[in-house]
Formats: structure tokens, sequence, C-alpha cells
């Protein structure tokens, strides 16, 4: 009697760990994976081969090249039953050899500018471009100088990234505007060139570019960023009239669309192989780092999913697919051709995860699908908060898997803590040396059980 008792209480403890299929509880499936990420998780030296051997990864660029070969390797290792590559056309843009710039004083004297080319952007002539400059804080003082105050001179956008928001990408959104349409709004008024204040939340001495856009009405014209640092000080030199002009030299310029790939992995379902969950990242990156943020820590964190399932032997009842994107950064070709593939493929696009915003220390997710969807969503919020990722708010996504929204995919981004993220952001310290291992894995855990929780109850 003493003996079925105690097998009674066993019983009882463990009944909630356990569902009524015999599968593990939710709970401890996350643990699991959770544990098996951060004791032996491949993310970190996954980035380290992506940054230190391929290193910087732009569009069309041998790098970019080198990463596919590398990522599909990398799937392979993670025990993907299939991995292929998904062709579309890039754009291809070469910063050339580089650029110059100085600022030439009231004193005689030329101060050199940390300046760097806008993505997208034309080259200068050969000698470059020189001119008087004139400073506006937004596009409305713009507007008010008109021709009259901007035609023939080098315009200046020095707006920071707002300080006061604590969700520092809508401070990056709201500043983006002028890298993005200055040189076209700057052209409509006469301007022989641009410069542009870094977006990033602090003051340092790295330049962050970033891609431009032309408005096909108004010339095109050369446009660079600076520091912010440089930004600063060149403030406060034409504020207090020390500056005479301003030059700069660059020689970028765009070439024929090449061919690129993204990387695909899966995994295929048991019960329900033709409902695709889709997990991802970029792997294309600016030129100046190694990308290691942006976005090679999306691209390994995904690939860990991946390797995790196989691993503890989980055998996903929905297809997982991950993803490794190409052109996110001037072009977003590789999104596009992923959604238009998935358009075709007559199968079920049910949930698409991106890692897009640095592998800093996790903090939840966004979500965006229907309010049906978003419950069950917020239902699993409490399982993340022995993670610290119980942030789940309703929008969300990312950029390489928006153009799924149209065939009824729910979409998710990944959100980690923001407030470092744009220190490296599109600069050259976006370096392997920027990311923790403990924060990488920490994220490609949590990614890891939210694809799970889709794999095995829908949406």
């Amino acid at each position: 009697m003493k003996s079925f008792q105690l097998l009674l209480l066993a019983l009882i403890v463990w009944a909630p760990l356990v569902s009524l299929q015999g599968q593990p509880s939710d709970s401890v499936a996350i643990r699991r994976i959770a544990e098996e990420v951060l004791r032996h998780g491949r993310a970190y030296e996954n980035l380290r081969i992506l940054c230190k051997q391929v290193g910087p990864r732009l569009s069309g660029s041998p790098g970019a090249e080198r990463a596919v070969q590398e990522t599909a390797r990398m799937l392979q290792e993670a025990g993907a039953d299939t991995v292929w590559l998904q062709p579309c056309q890039v754009p291809h843009w070469v910063r050339g050899t580089g650029e110059s710039s100085y600022v030439y004083l009231a004193s005689g004297r030329r101060r050199p500018l940390q300046a760097v080319a806008l993505g997208n952007s034309v080259g200068t002539p050969a000698k470059g471009v020189r001119g008087q400059v004139v400073e506006v804080r937004d596009f409305a003082e713009l507007d008010r100088l008109g021709r009259p105050g901007v035609a023939g001179r080098i315009v200046f956008y020095n707006y920071p990234m707002d300080p006061t928001q604590v969700q520092t990408f809508r401070a990056y959104g709201q500043a983006g505007a002028y890298r993005g349409n200055g040189p076209s709004m700057a052209a409509k008024y006469g301007a022989v060139g641009v410069v542009i204040r870094s977006l990033a939340s602090n003051v340092d001495a790295y330049p962050h570019t970033g891609s431009t856009r032309y408005n096909d009405s108004f010339p095109k014209l050369p446009a660079v960023t600076i520091s912010t640092r440089d930004a600063e000080q060149l403030s406060a030199e034409l504020r207090s009239g020390q500056v005479r002009e301003l030059w700069f030299r660059t020689t970028a310029e765009m070439l024929p669309d090449v061919t690129s790939y993204n990387v695909v992995g899966e995994i295929r379902g048991t019960d329900f192989p033709d409902e695709v969950i889709t997990v991802g990242g970029h792997l294309d990156s600016w030129d100046l780092g190694e990308g290691a943020h942006d976005d090679g820590a999306g691209c390994v964190q995904s690939i860990e999913v991946l390797r995790v399932m196989k691993a503890l032997g989980i055998r996903p009842r929905r297809t997982i697919r991950a993803v490794m994107f190409m052109n996110e950064e001037n072009g977003l070709r590789g999104g596009l051709a992923y959604a238009e593939a998935a358009k075709k493929d007559g199968k079920k696009h049910l949930f698409a995860l991106e890692s897009d915003a640095g592998g800093f220390t996790p903090r939840g997710f966004g979500f965006s699908g229907t309010p049906a969807q978003y419950q069950q969503f917020l239902s699993w919020r409490s399982l993340f908060q022995p993670y610290g990722a119980s942030e789940f708010v309703n929008g969300g996504g990312g950029a390489d898997i928006g153009p799924m929204r149209p065939l009824g995919t729910a979409l998710s981004g990944f959100t980690p803590d923001s407030q470092r993220y744009f220190d490296v952001h599109h600069a050259a310290s976006d370096v392997f040396e920027a990311v923790s291992p403990r924060e990488l894995h920490l994220g490609a855990g949590v990614m890891a059980g939210l694809v799970y929780l889709v794999s095995q109850h829908g949406l």
C-alpha cells in the first residue's frame, strides 16, 4: 500500500510535465532546448567563421559568394534534411577605392572628416565635389531655404537619432528618412552633394553607412555619411563661422545585377509537412565591418534552431526552414524571391520568424497575425520568462519576411536589447569581438523555443 501511495504521488508531481500524447510539456521541452544551446551551441563558432574567414558580404561581392557556400555547409552539418540554393538577381554596388573628405576652415587649415559613401550612391567626379555647406535639421528647414539657399551648395543633414526613444529602432526609423531620401530632396533644390550625420545612438568616431534611394525625377547626387563626432564638430564650426567650404571624393558605382542565392535548409515535418515555418536572417552585410550583429548573428541563430532539433531528437510536426536571405541591405531581392517561390510552391506558409536586430540579450518577440493568432502567441509568454524574453508585443516581423504577409503568413521579429545596437550598425565596429557568446546563444535558444511551439501547436 505504501509503495502504491509513493507511485501515485510521483505521478501527481510529474503529470504536469508530460502531455496527454506522451510528449514532454512545453516548459520542459523549452528547458531542454535552452540547455542544449547554452551547453553545446554552435552559433558562436559559426559566427566566427562567417566574420573571420568570410568577412564582409555585400551583395554581389566575392564575400557574399563565399558566405553562400559556408552557410550551406553549416546547414548540412546542423543536420538539415535538405539544403538548397534559391537564386535571385541582386544589385552590385561597389565602394571602389574609397573616400576622402576635408573641411576647409577660415583659418586656412583643412580638417579631415571620417566619411564613407552611402550605399547605392553615385561617385563624385575625379576631382571630387567642393562647395559651401548649408546645415539643415530637417526637411522642413530644407524647404524653407529652397533653391536660393541650397543651389550650388553641399547640404549637411544634421538630424540626430532621438535619445528619448527607449525603443531605439523608432529613433532609427525617424532619422533614416534623411539617409534614404535626403540626397534626392537636396537635388530638388540644386545642391551639388550631400553629407549625412550617421545614424548612431551615441557620439563616436565611426561613420555608419546604409542605403540611399534616388528619385529619378532629380539628379543623382553623390552622398556621404560622417561620424557623429565629426557631425557635432562640423555643426559647431558652422555656427561660429569657421567653415569656408567642404570637399569630398568618392569612387562608388553601381554595376550590372548579378546572380546570388538565398541559402535554405529544411527539416521535414512529421504530421503536417506542407505547413512551413520559416526562421532566418540576412546573409549579406555592409562592407565596412564583418557584419557580426547585422546580420551574421541572425543567420547563425537560425541555423542553430535546426541543429538543436536534430541534437535533441525532436521531430517537428511541421516543416521548419532556416533561410539565409541575400540582399536585405540594398535591395531586398532575396526576401522577394523567397516570397515569390512560396506563393507558387503549393504549401501553407504558416509562420516566419526573423532575427535582424543584433545578437544581444533576448527581450522577446513582436508578432503580426490575426487577433486569434496573437492571443495564442500571448499564451506562450510565461514560458519565456525564465529566459528574460517575455516582452511579447503586437506588431513585428522583419524586412526579409515582410513580403510573405500577403500570403497569410503570421510574422514575428526576435527582439534583443537594442540599446547598444546602433553603436555598431552599418559601421566598421560591427565585428565578431562585439558579440557575446552568452547573449548570442540565449537568443538562439528562445528562437528555437518559439519555433518548437508553433511546430507542435500550429497557429
